[in-house]
């Protein structure tokens, strides 16, 4: 190349190294190349490991080693040298060399939480980066820092070294804890799934780089996470591939961006009052073809098992039955029973899209993933997903406050013991749960501090038989008062749900009460609202029509209530849980009403404060007083009733 073009190539990286520095300043902040020496103090590192040889990302590339090198480029590593000095000379003589054989001479770089400050070869690099090069080899020392699990970035890191050693994968990072020991299984399946060598790199490339280059390309890179993050969401939606095509993955890249977007705005509305139809009328778009040609809504009712067997399944039935007779010929329904509970939902799904239903309840929090994946395929069909979690643009969640009766079956269950042992049988450990866990607690304790609550786990829904044996457990482990399935089957009459007491010589139940749960008052108010084209005004009523709606509903509208035997309870205390019971109604009483502490004695309510929606759906936590611990989900295995009576104890 001739003079006048290199100096023109090193006025535009001068340009935007300039251009890069005044905006730092203007934000108070240096303008100068991050230093690593400036970062880190004496103590900081634990250990110090070389890598070797390694291909390191262009874009990982954030600093130089010491502060002296880094006053010659910008924080985007341009250079705001002046033109005329030796730096400039040399730079303009290494992207010559660039252009016309190619950089391949390795540099030497320190690697501290997964960025790369380079101790020789800055120049190179800061070329690289001119020309949008990806990738530079370089000699790696790695500096590992103290462990802090205190500290969330630290834990992250950590767990990306342990990823590393596994896949010598660089390229990606994740914004919370516990991604890469996901992202590592996704890893481990796609092994299977090829039988080149490297399948690692094969991964890498046949599926990250093209995700990312379509998430790129369609402003992924505004949202405030990580690539990493989004391909992660992808994953668990759409599962994994051998490979992801560009063209037939373009419009599915777009949707998860579009349902990232609104779970990273958190402007959620939750819809805690009954639903009333809105003053105004407005069609709901998806739908507006069936209400303005009166034509006959087709509803569909998922179920994880039979609904003769399954008192879950039978609780939404009854709702599905409710609705039929209320409507009568304006709808139709059906519901598939023994859906999966897994990816493979979604095929059920596409089979009720493709048969032209228009609205569709997935009745299991476990259906969340392929629901949302059907939802964003089949836009003109409206689904719901019984689970409370997050918002979605694409996918309507609800469910109800089933902490409220918890907390009184707590009360009860509090007041009736005479071990102060109460076993508490658990099935699935997420949120909800751990909730309902952490609600009867508070409730026993409030009318017995010295009460105690065990709780084991069945890790599975809708398990009567291991639910008999783990109660059984905490019957042996001195539990007087068990909390177990509380939803009854059609003819069961084993009482073996709900708060009951165990004689300690008979075996015999005293059946107390129960939780239960009117779903039919939920999918009444909700297909009322299609049905009159006021559906999309209950979203606009809040000024905010793209703002999604999750329905979480609870005693104050008879969604959840409490059923209790008159015959076994005594008058007292049925007077003070229809008390309660009204305070909670009437908005006067808060069931998370601090002081709240876990199991730490740490402060999760500050005295007088409430927790909010989105620490109740989020609790990962359990409260001080509860004996137990939450199962890792990732790792669960159903309870198999004949070997845990064998003995697995309580904690």
């Amino acid at each position: 190349m001739n003079h006048t073009e290199l100096q023109h190539a090193y006025e535009q990286a001068y340009k935007s190294g300039k251009q890069a520095w005044n905006q730092k300043l203007l934000k108070g902040e240096s303008g100068y190349l991050r230093a690593l020496d400036s970062m880190i103090q004496p103590g900081d590192i634990a250990a110090e490991f070389p890598l070797g040889l390694v291909e390191i990302p262009i874009n990982k590339i954030v600093g130089t080693y010491t502060h002296a090198r880094s006053i010659s480029f910008a924080d985007n590593y341009m250079p705001i040298m002046n033109i005329k000095t030796e730096f400039a000379s040399k730079w303009m003589y290494l992207y010559d060399y660039h252009i016309q054989t190619g950089i391949a001479d390795p540099i030497k770089v320190y690697e501290y939480l997964n960025r790369f400050f380079v101790i020789e070869g800055n120049k190179r690099v800061s070329v690289l980066k001119f020309v949008e090069g990806t990738t530079i080899n370089g000699q790696v020392i790695r500096l590992i820092p103290k462990r802090d699990p205190n500290n969330k970035l630290n834990t992250i890191y950590y767990e990306f070294m342990n990823f590393y050693k596994e896949t010598h994968i660089n390229t990606i990072w994740f914004s919370e804890i516990g991604r890469f020991t996901e992202l590592l299984s996704y890893v481990k399946q796609y092994r299977t799934m090829t039988t080149e060598d490297e399948a690692d790199k094969i991964f890498l490339a046949n599926c990250y780089r093209p995700f990312r280059q379509l998430y790129l390309e369609q402003g992924g890179d505004q949202l405030d996470i990580t690539t990493g993050d989004a391909f992660l969401t992808f994953l668990k939606i759409y599962g994994l591939s051998k490979e992801i095509i560009p063209e037939a993955y373009k419009v599915k890249v777009k949707n998860i961006i579009d349902e990232l977007k609104v779970i990273e705005a958190e402007t959620t509305h939750v819809q805690t009052e009954v639903i009333q139809p809105p003053k105004k009328k407005s069609v709901f778009s998806s739908l507006s073809d069936l209400v303005t040609s009166k034509k006959v809504l087709k509803i569909a009712f998922v179920y994880a098992k039979p609904v003769s067997t399954s008192g879950w399944a039978y609780a939404h039935e009854l709702g599905r039955l409710h609705i039929d007779n209320v409507f009568k010929d304006q709808i139709v329904t059906t519901k598939i029973e023994g859906v999966p509970e897994n990816d493979k939902a979604f095929d059920a799904f596409k089979t009720l899209a493709n048969d032209h239903y228009d609205i569709v309840f997935a009745t299991s929090p476990t259906y969340l993933a392929p629901a949302l994946k059907a939802a964003m395929e089949f836009p003109n069909v409206k689904f719901f997903n019984c689970a409370a979690t997050h918002s979605y643009k694409s996918l309507t969640l609800y469910y109800g406050r089933i902490h409220e009766p918890r907390y009184l079956l707590g009360m009860i269950a509090g007041s009736m013991t005479e071990t102060n042992v109460i076993g508490y049988v658990a099935p699935y450990p997420i949120s909800e749960v751990v909730s309902s866990i952490n609600a009867f607690t508070l409730g026993a304790q409030a009318v017995n501090p010295r009460v105690k609550v065990k709780a084991l786990w069945t890790n599975r829904w809708d398990n009567p038989e291991g639910g008999k044996a783990v109660a059984e457990t905490l019957f042996n482990a001195g539990a007087d008062i068990i909390s177990n399935e509380d939803l009854p089957i059609p003819g069961d009459i084993s009482k073996g749900y709900g708060v009951y007491s165990i004689n300690q010589n008979t075996h015999q139940k005293t059946h107390y009460a129960m939780a239960i749960w009117n779903w039919g008052v939920f999918y009444e108010q909700v297909i009322q609202n299609i049905l009159n084209g006021t559906w999309k005004s209950i979203q606009e009523d809040n000024n905010r029509s793209d703002m999604p709606v999750n329905f979480w509903q609870g005693m104050n509208n008879g969604i959840v209530d409490l059923l209790y035997s008159n015959r076994n309870m005594t008058a007292p205390m049925k007077h003070l849980i229809e008390n309660v019971k009204q305070a909670i109604i009437r908005n006067e009483f808060d069931v998370f009403k601090g002081p709240i502490y876990d199991q730490n004695h740490v402060i999760k309510a500050k005295a007088g404060e409430n927790l909010d929606y989105e620490d109740i759906i989020h609790m990962d936590w359990l409260v001080e007083g509860v004996e137990g611990e939450i199962p890792d989900i990732k790792t669960l295995t159903p309870v198999d009733p004949f070997s845990y009576m064998q003995g697995i104890t309580g904690k």
